[in-house]
């Protein structure tokens, strides 16, 4: 039979199969062991991974991998296959978005040719309707944004579609409601996910792995542990400004090839900011970042 990966935890892989196979076995969540082979080979299944497997035990719902089907994507962080976009939940108030840590979680995606989708929770105390302005800023850099409150279910049947047929990683810092966007997002969930509590005797929601859930007919949620910090691995400081591409339309008014957009006489980004077509939160935070990236020492 074939099935996706949805946890792996202390050499046991949890293998969700959406359809019965042959002789009598049927769907739901298999404890799987992996065979000798993939280790003599250097291969190590991932969260996410489409595989073959055996059935041990139909009742129990028991097996052994034999398979790992080819990957289509691979991510370094989290470490996952075939991932088909990224959700990043930030609160629009209380906490305010760390924009910073924002626009590195879209570099880091961007790193790894993951599209993002950014969902900003809690427009129900949105008073200043500043969600609005966020999107605006969000959108016009090319993003899908999509403004959400999990408290009074609005905007959820938006985000939940932008999933349908997906592998998408959910991601956000402490604090948004990420967990609140998430059970949301389950509430019509066609796999019970505590077929696997049950096994490992964990809290149906934890994040301290990361867990895919099945949300329906080819539809995943990968829930990550939370962030509070990212650095920009393997980047150099001259690459930042394709992982802004707000930033490429009026890079053609630069007087000098190469600028870093920073100090030079003549700028197209800068005046593009100056005259408000650049978000100047946005090119403020890449100034930090490219700062950041050229004070690092590389060992």
């Amino acid at each position: 039979m074939r099935g996706k990966i949805v946890k792996g935890i202390a050499g046991f892989y949890y293998v969700h199969v959406e359809d019965g196979g042959a002789e009598g076995a049927k769907a739901g969540v298999y404890e799987c062991k992996a065979k000798g082979v993939f280790r003599k080979d250097n291969r190590k299944p991932l969260v996410g991974d489409d595989v073959e497997l055996e059935v041990l035990d139909g009742e129990k719902l028991l097996g052994s991998i034999v398979e790992l089907l080819p990957r289509h994507s691979e991510l370094v962080r989290p470490a996952v296959a075939n991932v088909s976009q990224a959700l990043v939940i930030f609160s629009i108030v209380k906490p305010s978005p760390n924009f910073n840590l924002l626009d590195r979680f879209l570099i880091m995606m961007g790193q790894q040719h993951v599209p993002c989708v950014i969902c900003f929770n809690k427009k129900d105390i949105d008073g200043d309707n500043e969600g609005e302005g966020y999107r605006q800023i969000y959108e016009s850099c090319g993003y899908r944004v999509i403004n959400v409150s999990a408290a009074k279910n609005q905007g959820i049947d938006e985000l939940r579609e932008t999933l349908m047929g997906r592998t998408t990683a959910v991601a956000g810092p402490s604090g948004v409601g990420k967990s609140s966007v998430v059970n949301c997002l389950q509430s019509e969930v066609v796999m019970e996910t505590g077929q696997i509590s049950a096994k490992i005797q964990r809290g149906k929601h934890t994040t301290r792995h990361s867990e895919l859930i099945a949300m329906g007919k080819g539809t995943y949620i990968l829930d990550t542990p939370g962030f509070s910090s990212l650095g920009l691995f393997c980047l150099e400081k001259e690459d930042l400004a394709e992982y802004y591409p707000e930033f490429a339309a009026f890079e053609k008014y630069c007087r000098f090839g190469g600028c870093a957009h920073l100090s030079e006489p003549v700028c197209g980004v800068k005046d593009a900011v100056a005259e408000g077509k650049i978000s100047k939160m946005r090119y403020e935070n890449y100034c930090l970042l490219y700062r950041e990236l050229k004070d690092t020492k590389r060992y």
